[in-house]
C-alpha cells in the first residue's frame, strides 16, 4: 500500500496529462487519468483520489458537470479540486471555486506555481505556501 498522495488528471489533451504525470510522479505523487467528464466521476469513484486536476473544456460533461457532480456525491464532495483550464481567467475563475474548486490556475501553469498549490491543497500547513492560491 502506497503512501503517496493520488492525485486524479482530468484532461482531454495528451500531451497536457503525460507531461503533468511526469512532473507528478518526479515529484512524489501517484497519477491516475480521466479524458472526459463522465470518466472522471467514474473515476473519482473508483481511485477516491487525494487531489483532482480538472480541466473545464471537457468531451462528455464539462468541468463545471465534474465540479457540480463531485459536489453532489457526500463520497467525493471532500476531495479538494484544482481547475487547470486555458479558458479565460476573468469570466472562469469565480464561477469555479463558487462550483467547489479550492484553486484556479491558467494553462499553461508555472511548474512551480502547480506543485506549490498542489503541497498547500494537500498539508496546508506545508512551510512557503501561504498565499498559493
Amino acid at each position: 500500500m502506497s503512501t503517496k498522495p493520488k492525485i486524479l488528471i482530468v484532461d482531454d489533451d495528451p500531451d497536457l496529462r503525460k507531461g503533468l504525470n511526469l512532473r507528478l510522479r518526479a515529484n512524489h505523487y501517484e497519477t491516475s487519468y480521466a479524458t472526459d467528464g463522465f470518466s472522471a466521476i467514474a473515476m473519482a469513484q473508483k481511485e477516491r483520489p487525494d487531489l483532482i486536476i480538472l480541466d473545464i473544456g471537457l468531451p462528455a460533461g464539462d468541468g463545471f458537470v465534474v465540479l457540480d457532480r463531485l459536489q453532489q456525491s457526500a463520497a467525493l464532495s471532500a476531495i479538494p479540486v484544482i481547475v487547470l483550464t486555458a479558458r479565460d481567467p476573468q469570466f472562469n475563475r469565480e464561477r469555479t471555486l463558487q462550483a467547489g474548486a479550492t484553486a484556479f490556475l491558467q494553462k499553461p501553469a508555472d511548474n512551480s506555481e502547480l506543485l506549490n498549490v498542489i503541497r498547500a491543497t494537500l498539508n496546508p500547513a506545508w512551510p512557503g505556501t501561504a498565499g498559493a492560491s
